[in-house]
This record gives structure tokens, C-alpha cells and sequence, in this order.
């Protein structure tokens, strides 16, 4: 859970004003494999396989713990562009159920399997979600939420589009950062220079520092979805590389 004590301490400002993952953060918590559920009833075994999620190749697939039953998939146009597609997948009995897509932003220069602080591209990976918070109050998230003003977004995104209201709502991407904490902790396991502040949060209108950026509507669909017992990740790239 979200160290509620630790709130004023991170509300520094340098962290919101170089934008999303402007900060360096922990070493990426990469989604790991755990034991699989057991299966149930008497179908057939075909019928106990879930099928894949649509776009994912056998190696993103297997980056999915098992447990997991709730996939955001952020798929980019490619390795440099900024524009992207999230789609929520839940795992039902007979496969994965995708919610309808929905356009995002990822950052300026596009994806990096190596991502670096300042470098204006997205970490390639899948990468766990356990926290949540916003500038505005909780809208019934089911991870944790931290509500601050630190969440403030001032000044404006590389088209000169306003910021304003990008960090309403959040959710950490567990990229360099430790899980149970405010998306505002700077705690950054792999050095500061591999850069932090990951986040999914609400749409500006243009390319982002590092975050994937959705409308405001779907990041309080997520918030109010996303569910820690289902052990949430989102898988993030460019649509080759999740391919692989």
C-alpha cells in the first residue's frame, strides 16, 4: 500500500516539471510468472487454454504472469512515433475480452528498449501497475490512490498545448520505481540516469516525456477497473516489437 506519510516529503515540484518521466526511478519491476490458477469444472483441455492476447508474441505473452487476468496493451504506430492505441484485455474461462481501443500518446521520439533519462522515448516492456493517485479526488480506484496537489502539471506539452488537468488522474507504470509507494516517490532502483515517473494519465493532446496518455473518461475507466487481486500490467511498444 501507498506510504500515506510520505506525501508532503514528495510533493517537490522538480519531478511534474520536467512532465511524465522526467524524473529518473527505480529499476523497471518487470511483470513476473508466477504459479498458473487450477483449472475448473470438466471442459477440455483446449477449453482451459485461454487464447492470447491479439498483437502479443510468444515472448511478450510470456512476460504475463499467469495470475494476471487484466492486460493494458499500449500499442505504438512505431519504434519513433509518438501516437498509440490502449486496449484493456481481461481473461475470462474462454480467453482474453479486449475493451474497446482507444487513442493515446506515448512519448516524443518513440520507444527504447534501454530508456534513459531525458531520451523523450517510452520504455519497451511489461511492466506491473500497483499504484494510483491524481490532483483530483479519488474516483473509486480500486489500487491504491494517493490524492495531492503535487500532481500539478504547469505550462505546456511540444505542440503548445496546455498541461493543465494531465495529472488528475494517474497510474505508476512500474518502470524504476518501487511498487507500494505515491507515484510521486523518486525511490529509483536502477540510478536516477534510467530515468522514472512512468505513468498512464490523462490525455494533453500531444507526445508525452515518457508516459502513455489517454482520455480523461478511460483513465477513470481504468482507475475504476484495474483491480491489485487480478494483478494488473500493461504491456507497452511499438506494435512490431510486441509482436515478438
Amino acid at each position: 500500500m501507498i506510504n500515506r506519510r510520505t506525501a508532503v516529503s514528495l510533493l517537490a515540484s522538480p519531478l511534474l516539471l520536467t512532465g511524465c518521466g522526467g524524473r529518473a526511478g527505480k529499476a523497471g519491476h518487470r511483470a513476473r510468472s508466477s504459479r498458473p490458477a487450477p483449472a475448473t469444472g470438466t471442459t477440455s483441455q483446449a477449453e482451459h487454454t485461454p487464447q492470447g492476447i491479439p498483437g502479443l508474441g510468444p515472448t511478450r505473452s510470456a512476460a504475463i504472469p499467469r495470475q494476471c487476468t487484466q492486460a493494458v496493451v499500449a500499442t505504438g504506430r512505431g519504434p519513433d512515433s509518438p501516437q498509440c492505441t490502449v486496449v484493456l484485455h481481461q481473461r475470462t474461462a474462454n480467453g482474453w475480452r479486449p475493451s474497446p481501443s482507444w487513442p493515446a500518446h506515448n512519448a516524443l521520439h518513440g520507444w527504447s528498449a534501454h530508456h534513459m533519462l531525458g531520451d523523450l522515448r517510452s520504455p519497451l516492456g511489461v511492466y506491473t501497475l500497483s499504484d494510483a493517485g491524481g490532483l483530483l479526488p479519488d474516483p473509486g480506484s480500486r489500487l491504491p490512490y494517493h490524492r495531492s496537489s503535487g500532481f500539478h502539471s504547469p505550462g505546456t506539452g511540444f505542440e503548445g498545448e496546455p498541461l493543465d488537468g494531465s495529472f488528475d488522474y494517474v497510474i505508476a507504470i512500474d518502470y524504476n520505481r518501487e511498487p507500494g509507494t505515491s507515484p510521486l516517490d523518486w525511490t529509483r532502483p536502477l540510478g536516477p540516469k534510467r530515468g522514472g515517473g512512468v505513468w498512464l494519465h490523462v490525455d494533453h493532446g500531444g507526445p508525452t516525456h515518457g508516459c502513455v496518455s489517454v482520455a480523461k473518461a478511460h483513465m477513470k475507466d481504468l482507475l475504476r477497473t484495474l483491480d491489485p487481486a487480478r494483478h494488473p500490467v500493461v504491456a507497452m511498444g511499438y506494435a512490431d516489437w510486441l509482436a515478438t
